[in-house]
């Protein structure tokens, strides 16, 4: 199971990666293989402010959908446009090209506040 270090993690299973107030969300490599192969990805709060853990949109796989839940507040500025013709990239690159939204954070510190990359992979088993 990939678990980069440099990522900090929900128990959600999402994660997240941060430049400035900039931070980066997906889905983990875990979360990507228990939902199977995924047909399309929602996203419709492009330019909305969310709080931390409120759904941001959904992940639909062939057997099952699963909401998408923010990590830290802020204001959803971009969704991967890659996404839109290619959801597999979530499965194929879940840390790379398969990254889900972009968000203007609140506050920046409040990635800090969630799981290490051991922290993370203790909560799944690993």
């Amino acid at each position: 199971m990939n678990i980069p270090a440099t990522l900090h993690y929900t128990e959600d299973h999402e994660w997240i990666s941060t430049d400035g107030d900039i931070a980066t969300i997906g889905i983990t490599d875990f979360a990507q293989h228990e939902l199977g192969d995924i047909v399309f990805v929602d996203i419709d709060s492009v330019g909305k402010h969310l709080d931390a853990h409120e759904i941001f949109g959904t992940v639909e796989a062939v057997k099952t959908v699963s909401d998408l839940y923010l990590p830290v507040s802020g204001t959803v500025t971009e969704v991967n446009p890659l996404l839109e013709k290619e959801p597999e990239l979530i499965n194929n690159d879940p840390y790379g090209k398969g990254w889900i939204v972009k968000v203007k954070m609140d506050n920046s510190e409040e990635a800090g506040n969630l799981l290490d990359a051991a922290s993370y992979g203790k909560h799944i088993g690993h």
